[in-house]
């Protein structure tokens, strides 16, 4: 516990040190939002004010994209040498990636909350009480570990940082063939297929349906099989990733 209290440490004064990163993390959902909301809002019908409709969708497209920098941070460490000094003070690579995905949580959370601060302010209107704040809150901080911990995988696969990166923009694109920007039946058939049984749109209705009061239905134990299945597969792959490659 102690070694992990340091890594995480350690990952988030990396991350306040890289300033344009920061300010990308921080300023990417304000801009995404105001070009949603007032660029392509008029012409998409959801039946509702197109910012409430899209809210979740961004909250969702801005986790992943900063959870998935993290395939490029861990890919750095191992290639830059830092962990040979960690192996050679005996801190385990649980502690190392542990410091990683917490740093990830933290940033989620402030873009989390900028995000939903703008949205507030060019008309979203949540209908939510303490409950479904909650159980909101929970839905994306397990979005939030299942694609951080999939990106560390990533990260230690990667022969390089270059080829990580390229994680991100993978992630960045998997909230677009899903309902988190325009309801699915307006897609292609060959297309709803595809947005139906991939994890961001269970996801994206729980986070929805919690926040305007509407119905979840089967969602949240979908979102939450889908975010257990990869975080519990992607931290053993890790795991066994991490002993291997610092042997």
């Amino acid at each position: 516990m102690s070694d992990a209290l340091t890594m995480v440490g350690r990952c988030l004064r990396l991350t306040t040190r890289n300033l344009e990163a920061m300010m990308t993390a921080l300023l990417l959902p304000v801009l995404l939002m105001i070009l949603f909301v007032y660029l392509f809002g008029g012409a998409i019908q959801t039946g509702t004010d197109y910012v409430t409709y899209v809210v979740p969708g961004v909250i969702l497209l801005c986790a992943g994209y900063a959870s998935a920098t993290t395939a490029l941070t861990v890919s750095q460490d191992m290639r830059g040498g830092i962990i040979d000094r960690f192996r050679s003070m005996d801190i385990s690579g649980v502690a190392v990636l542990t410091g990683h995905v917490a740093a990830s949580v933290v940033r989620n959370a402030a873009s989390t909350l900028l995000v939903l601060g703008v949205a507030l302010l060019i008309g979203f209107r949540p209908e939510a009480g303490v409950l479904p704040w909650l159980g909101a809150a929970g839905i994306v901080l397990a979005f939030v570990l299942a694609i951080t911990w999939l990106a560390a995988t990533v990260g230690l696969l990667a022969s390089s940082p270059e080829s990580a990166g390229g994680f991100i923009f993978f992630v960045a694109f998997l909230p677009y063939p899903s309902s988190a920007f325009v309801p699915i039946d307006t897609m292609p058939g060959w297309i709803q297929a595809f947005a139906e049984h991939q994890p961001v749109t269970p996801v994206t209705e729980t986070l929805r349906g919690l926040l305007l009061g509407m119905p979840v239905g089967n969602n949240p134990w979908w979102a939450l099989a889908w975010c257990a299945a990869i975080t519990v597969v992607a931290m053993a792959l890790s795991t066994v990733l991490f002993q291997r490659r610092t042997r």
